[in-house]
């Protein structure tokens, strides 16, 4: 990675550490280096050979590469390379174990996935379908409504969003899908359709996805009831409601009814419907539009519903019916309020549900402006497909693509096995205080070419660093405000953290500008699992708010835990 070139605060302290571990040298034998990868960075499998090869990749000097050496340049630039990355770079492919039944992941999700604007008035765009796959999202969300010349339609209903056409959608998706990632797709069907305009639906998944839909069961699981992530590559999945199988008395074969549905199928998506026509009617009747919204149940058709094989969309009604009853190839939704009231209220069950099921998380209806709740309170509890609006911008947003650049940014996360644990009951609700804590130790040093204020000004800058997990682990620190220096403030500060479930925290490096006593405005952040944590000496790169580098802006910290 090409990087601006350091301010002098950055190259004094690394010319500190050359000097330490040079040892009075001008240059920095191999073996000199070595000590700094063992001692200073952590890298204990490193030997001689991985010395010399950072003097290959690094040093030009041709005398101090044939003697073995490094020059303070050659350092320099390794120590600015992503070799220093505080993003362990092993992480940027897939590494985890891909084997596991779909129900061991997180899944990177969104809602309203059509949008680009607000819930009200937004924009709905195939660009937008394009963009959330490119970011690594595995579930897509479409709502389904009848539209003119049987051509089924996509927005958000009751409202003024604009519209855009099923099958452009599913085209779209077919041409994406697998850009950045081999792993499945799920379309997360909001189906207002009649059943003939479902039947259109379901000719152009058909036709459209051709052999990536998944149609029918594997033959062969890896393990347990639901595939894996590997058994699944390259495969788009369709959750929508299903058609229960109604058996035949007189004999041993089996149809599917419309009365099954109506009797024992509730819309999965009720309590969202029910919320949003709420917020769509306060929104019609200040337009004074008196129009009344009401909603009317139509059965599942036949051709679609055969189209749901692992992703069959059931109501939740409790932990108890849902342990007793619910099928392994049956998932539940539930809007944000409920979902956190139950996380509080029953968390270790919450748990345990999701060890089995598959479960959603949406935002609530009354986002409106398509703001978005911090997934964090539900990933702690093992929710797999915690629905973000991709479109807004900010903390939400940080945070899920902080999650999701781990694993090569593919879109699926192993869950931590505190979470998966057959042994341990787990309630993130409270303290652990039977684990033993980790203590993280940071540095942070300084910043370097970071962006001029608003004004035109240098920044008044300060660090926060914010650590998510469950509650007892969430906290922030910040350094002091250094004034008017953008190219390369100087903070030195320490900060001490205890977590005591580290592998369920992120940690967001978070880069402010002082406006006010108290008041301060974004610069930059960048977001990480502590588990993708490099110690040592290592750079921060920045992102923007709308998730661009600002390479060269960066900052340099120290990090140790133990």
């Amino acid at each position: 990675m090409k990087r601006g070139k350091a301010p002098a605060s950055r190259r004094a302290e690394i010319q500190h550490l050359y000097q330490t571990y040079a040892s009075g040298q001008t240059i920095l034998p191999a073996c000199a280096l070595l000590r700094f990868l063992h001692k200073e960075q952590n890298e204990l499998t490193a030997n001689e050979e991985t010395a010399e090869s950072l003097i290959d990749r690094y040093e030009i000097e041709e005398i101090a590469r044939e003697s073995r050496s490094m020059t303070f340049e050659g350092f320099l630039r390794y120590m600015e390379s992503k070799d220093c990355c505080v993003f362990d770079q092993a992480h940027t492919s897939v590494y985890q174990y891909m084997d596991q039944p779909l129900t061991h992941y997180f899944i990177s999700s969104s809602h309203n996935t059509y949008l680009t604007g607000d819930q009200i008035v937004g924009k709905s765009h195939l660009d937008a379908y394009v963009s959330a796959l490119r970011k690594g999202c595995r579930c897509l969300e479409i709502d389904c409504w009848d539209g003119p010349d049987m051509e089924p339609v996509v927005y958000h209903g009751y409202t003024l969003t604009t519209k855009i056409l099923f099958k452009d959608v599913i085209t779209t998706v077919e041409q994406h899908a697998f850009e950045v990632s081999a792993y499945p797709v799920i379309l997360s069907l909001e189906n207002h359709c009649s059943r003939e305009q479902q039947e259109v639906m379901a000719k152009y998944l058909a036709s459209i996805l051709g052999e990536k839909l998944l149609r029918t069961p594997l033959d062969h699981l890896t393990t347990g009831d639901l595939p894996s992530p590997n058994d699944l590559k390259y495969k788009i999945l369709i959750k929508n409601k299903k058609l229960k199988p109604h058996i035949d008395t007189e004999g041993p074969s089996c149809t599917e009814t419309e009365e099954s549905v109506d009797e024992g199928e509730e819309d999965e998506d009720e309590d969202e419907e029910d919320e949003d026509h709420q917020t769509k009617a306060k929104f019609w009747s200040s337009k004074k539009s008196g129009l009344k919204i009401k909603k009317e149940k139509v059965a599942v058709a036949e051709a679609l519903s055969d189209l749901v094989v692992y992703t069959k969309s059931v109501k939740f009604i409790s932990f108890s019916l849902s342990k007793d009853n619910q099928n392994y190839n049956e998932n539940t939704s539930m809007a944000e309020k409920k979902a956190r009231k139950l996380a509080k209220a029953s968390g270790a069950v919450f748990v345990q549900h999701n060890k089995r099921f598959l479960s959603r998380i949406y935002p609530a209806g009354s986002r409106t402006s398509s703001s978005n709740y911090n997934p964090q309170e539900f990933w702690n509890v093992g929710s797999h497909l915690v629905a973000l609006n991709f479109q807004s911008l900010g903390l939400p947003m940080d945070l899920n693509d902080g999650r999701f650049q781990d694993n090569g940014g593919c879109g699926y996360i192993l869950k931590p096995p505190v979470l998966m644990s057959s042994h341990e009951s787990f309630d993130p609700s409270c303290s652990q205080h039977n684990l033993k804590p980790t203590h993280l130790l940071l540095k942070v040093f300084s910043g370097s070419n970071l962006p001029i204020s608003r004004s035109g000004k240098a920044l008044d800058s300060f660090v926060r660093v914010e650590v998510y997990g469950i509650s007892s682990d969430s906290h922030r620190k910040h350094t002091h405000t250094v004034k008017n220096n953008s190219l390369s403030p100087n903070w030195d500060s320490d900060m001490n953290f205890s977590i005591s479930v580290p592998e369920l925290c992120l940690l967001r490096f978070c880069v402010r500008e002082q406006t006010g006593l108290l008041s301060s405005e974004f610069v930059g952040q960048y977001t990480l699992p502590f588990t993708s944590l490099k110690k040592g000496y290592r750079w921060v790169p920045l992102r923007s708010r709308d998730g661009c580098s600002m390479d060269p802006a960066s900052l340099f910290v120290f990090v140790w835990y133990s």
